[in-house]
């Protein structure tokens, strides 16, 4: 029964993934992370090594960008304050290489891919939504339901415009609603290695830290066979013995 064993062992080393500096399969995103040392304004901590064109870095601080056609003005002018952390999600989503635990397969006209429950500081959370609290929107979902027959989202019919906070009650809200929990709200600080920073501040990237705690995670689990799949080994093992 030693060949069991074996097969187990293999089967486990191959089911091991490289969870970093990889690029998401989307409509913007290269093939390949590397420098860019032309990204626009609040992308450029991702010049180093980025998943990003300086391009598509400056369609992310457009109203309507050319990059999904989306406009953050569906409900009259959104604030300054409001917008940096709407073009910093984006700059963070189109430039990142640090996504790989997160990203998962969709089948859709505009991307192969998404990321899914990306663990958020909680500063950064807070912020967002402090800043956002009482500027307007029409929706808790801005992935799906838009009125797309203008060429850009507009509000679906029936739909009021109101203040964020009516939308999206709390932090939490916001960030796990908005683009249809993409993101994961936790109780996490920045600076525990434990989760994601939209915003970079100095020339060391801390997401490549925790990129590489939640790709560890992710490797040990599928490493380690299941304990009733180790058990039933034994067992036919035994029964061998025995015939």
């Amino acid at each position: 029964m030693w060949w069991i064993l074996l097969c187990l062992s293999v089967a486990s080393i191959e089911c091991t993934k490289n969870y970093m500096n990889i690029c998401m399969v989307g409509k913007h995103q290269k093939s390949e992370p590397g420098r860019e040392d032309e990204l626009h304004n609040q992308c450029t901590p991702w010049k180093d090594n980025a998943c990003c064109t300086a391009n598509t870095s400056i369609g992310a601080h457009e109203d309507a960008s050319f990059l999904y056609n989306f406009d953050w003005n569906h409900c009259g002018t959104m604030s300054s304050a409001c917008r940096k952390h709407f073009i910093q999600d984006t700059c963070f989503y189109e430039c990142s290489p640090n996504l790989g635990p997160w990203i998962q397969k969709v089948s859709s006209s505009w991307r192969s891919e998404r990321i899914l429950d990306v663990p958020l500081c909680q500063e950064d959370c807070d912020q967002w939504w402090e800043d956002c609290k009482d500027d307007l929107t029409c929706k808790d979902n801005w992935h799906t339901g838009w009125n797309w027959t203008s060429g850009s989202n507009r509000c679906p019919s029936g739909a009021k415009c109101k203040r964020f906070r009516e939308y999206f009650p709390r932090s939490s809200d916001l960030c796990e609603k908005v683009w249809s929990n993409s993101y994961k709200y936790t109780t996490l600080k920045r600076g525990s290695g434990r989760c994601m920073q939209l915003w970079i501040e100095g020339a060391q990237n801390p997401n490549v830290q925790v990129t590489q705690y939640y790709a560890n995670l992710r490797n040990r689990a599928v490493a380690s066979p299941p304990a009733t799949l180790v058990l039933l080994v034994l067992l036919l093992v035994l029964l061998s013995r025995e015939v």
